[in-house]
């Protein structure tokens, strides 16, 4: 039996070589647990890490009842390890947050009251405490992204969002995806939401991302989102007789 279908939430917390990070997230996502909005759980989704990270959350996942995981064989990037998790959960609402902690599982609190009237709710991160490369990047890439989606987003990239499942498992995926998880929620024709949410500092590991992956790999993937949103398939059954 999939565990995931006794909670209202699955929290999917993707990680590459976090191994320092670990801890961390174990107490805050712990502590969130217990006054958290709906009944939720945690699945870590194990990147390929080949430093100490899976082995923590095994013994994580062993000593508390409310924490799961997967783990791939090899380093698959992170739209995969979020369509893994997609595919997975089996309650109705699926959370996303960065294993780097920068934003607060708390603040999935202030998404949750939205849920009944979006498909997605994400996050726009306040007061950024990024360096003025990750800025500057972030600014020019987003700025590029809404005039080739025209989706009205802020921040696509905060990594702190909550996605009805069923829309979340329709979403067509491809490398580089996760940054346009709300273009890509739109083309099916539902709303989307966001939120202020507080944003903080790294404080162990090594981020994963520099000024080239932010900026020309979502520049090539851009034109992949408007090649897809020429040919999305969107149909609603009125009636049937199966």
């Amino acid at each position: 039996m999939n565990q995931t279908s006794n909670y209202d939430l699955t929290i999917l917390v993707p990680l590459y070589n976090e191994e320092e990070n670990v801890i961390r997230l174990e107490k805050s996502l712990t502590e969130y647990l217990t006054h958290a909005l709906l009944n939720s759980c945690v699945l870590f989704i194990n990147d390929g890490s080949d430093d100490g990270s899976l082995e923590k959350i095994r013994q994580i996942c062993i000593a508390n009842k409310d924490f799961y995981y997967i783990s791939f064989d090899h380093n698959c990037g992170l739209s995969s390890a979020l369509k893994s998790g997609f595919d997975l959960v089996e309650s109705p609402y699926t959370g996303y947050i960065d294993a780097d902690l920068q934003t607060s599982p708390e603040d999935f609190n202030r998404l949750i009251p939205y849920l009944k009237e979006y498909a997605l709710v994400t996050g726009i991160r306040t007061n950024r405490k990024d360096n003025v490369i990750k800025k500057v990047s972030s600014k020019l890439a987003n700025s590029f992204r809404r005039y080739m989606t025209h989706d009205g987003i802020e921040d696509t990239g905060c990594p702190l969002k909550i996605i009805a499942t069923p829309n979340a498992r329709k979403l067509p995926f491809f490398k580089g995806m996760h940054r346009f998880i709300p273009a890509l929620i739109r083309l099916q024709g539902v709303d989307v939401k966001e939120v202020p949410v507080s944003h903080f500092p790294r404080m162990a590991g090594v981020a994963k991302y520099n000024l080239r992956n932010r900026l020309i790999g979502p520049f090539i993937d851009c034109f992949a989102y408007k090649w897809m949103e020429k040919r999305y398939i969107r149909y609603h059954i009125n009636e049937q007789k199966v």
